[in-house]
């Protein structure tokens, strides 16, 4: 009989923890550091939980080798995961994109489901056990918490990484493989706000969303297009998620994000359509010119972020200043600061270096019987479901090689 001893109650360390209990007869303990396993697990999409993407593949993932996650994402893909949840009594929907969510749409039924699942397989949970140190014996390891010491055969560091703190974001994970001669990647958040540098126009369109088309430009280059949320310091939601990884992982330099809200039309057909505007209400003000447009908040900052006075007639407007206005919608411009920190990230981008790990199995190269899984490695993934796909692939790939 082994012991086997997880490090972690998120993700990927309850998934490794029902994969090791799937061989009869060793003993699995979990331990958590917090008063429930899958705290962090909650918040994730927006409380509904968006547990998978159908769409999982190492385009979506980075990190200094993101083909890492190869043999996990092969061995259990979605589909065997959403099956997995099917066996566990857990009923999801697909939507936009390939996001998977719990039919419930709410977290905690993932959640419970994994806690009943660790119950029935038996699995000894203890909670409010953070782990002070793991040493290594000659057969074994010694694991220590302030209330106890326990011997394990192997141990399995799923910690996760230090983004959302105030839900249970740690370096515990980093501390104990870096004791035991692992070495990490430099922390960056990741999937998280980014902050303007004037926040004079994201302030005053705070809680307005748009669909738009966005491109970084300057020290950091990407594009990608999606839902946008204003805030009170910048810009948020999925589109800006996606790219905010490269905002973070770039020293300070000049970055200009550019927003079109009109990414279906040309700029000549958007000046078309204020035209007619013009023509069919010319008493109308301008700042109601893209009302049926766009978000009324918004189109209103368009007139004004074109320099034209929101109360001028339609008919007084040039067309120097139609066109100013057409332009202002295919091409808003923010100068980024740069993103929240880890306190307001989804996720780390960053972690345990990967070319120290078995892709085929998540062991350590460098102490046989150890093992990491999830987002303690250096890999993290795009918005949209992919990183708890790869908790629960490497978690369950983890710990079905362990036992």
């Amino acid at each position: 009989m082994k012991t086997i001893v997880i490090i972690g109650g998120g993700a990927s360390g309850m998934a490794a923890a029902l994969a090791a209990s799937e061989q009869p007869g060793n003993n699995i303990i979990l331990m958590e550091r917090q008063q429930r396993v899958g705290r962090k697990l909650l918040s994730t999409g927006n409380g509904r939980c968006n547990l998978s993407n159908m769409e999982s593949n190492p385009s979506h993932y980075h990190g200094e080798d993101p083909s890492f996650t190869v043999p996990a994402l092969q061995k259990y893909t979605p589909e065997e995961t959403l099956a997995f949840f099917s066996s566990l009594g857990l009923l999801t929907r697909t939507e936009y994109g390939g996001r998977v969510y719990p039919l419930s749409n709410s977290a905690n039924s993932v959640v419970d489901i994994l806690r009943f699942a660790l119950e029935g397989a038996g699995v000894s949970v203890h909670t409010s056990s953070p782990v002070l140190s793991v040493k290594r014996q000659q057969t074994g390891f010694l694991i220590e918490t302030e209330e106890e010491t326990i011997a394990a055969d192997r141990v399995i560091v799923a910690c996760g990484g230090c983004a959302g703190t105030k839900l249970g974001g740690v370096q515990d994970g980093y501390k104990i493989l870096q004791s035991m001669g692992h070495t990490r990647t430099k922390l960056f958040p990741s999937l998280v706000q980014m902050t303007a540098t004037d926040p004079k126009y994201p302030r005053s369109l705070k809680g307005v969303k748009a669909d738009a088309r966005i491109t970084l430009t300057g020290d950091a280059s990407e594009k990608g297009e999606g839902e946008v949320l204003f805030t009170e310091k910048g810009v948020s939601g999925p589109a800006v998620f996606d790219l905010s990884r490269a905002v973070s992982t770039v020293p300070e330099g000049k970055i200009v994000l550019h927003l079109d809200f009109m990414r279906e039309y040309t700029k000549e057909e958007v000046l078309d359509h204020l035209k007619k505007r013009v023509t069919n209400l010319p008493e109308s003000l301008a700042g109601d010119v893209f009302v049926g447009t766009v978000h009324n908040r918004l189109g209103k900052m368009l007139v004004r972020y074109a320099g034209v006075d929101g109360n001028t007639t339609l008919k007084e407007l040039t067309e120097k200043q139609l066109q100013h206005m057409a332009e202002a919608s295919k091409d808003f411009c923010l100068t980024i600061k740069g993103t929240e920190g880890f306190e307001q990230a989804q996720v780390t981008a960053g972690g345990i270096r990967t070319e120290e790990f078995d892709p085929q199995t998540m062991e350590s190269r460098l102490v046989p019987g150890l093992y990491a899984c999830g987002e303690v490695l250096d890999i993290d993934g795009d918005c949209g479901g992919f990183n708890l796909q790869w908790a629960w692939s490497s978690g369950r790939l983890a710990g079905g090689s362990a036992s």
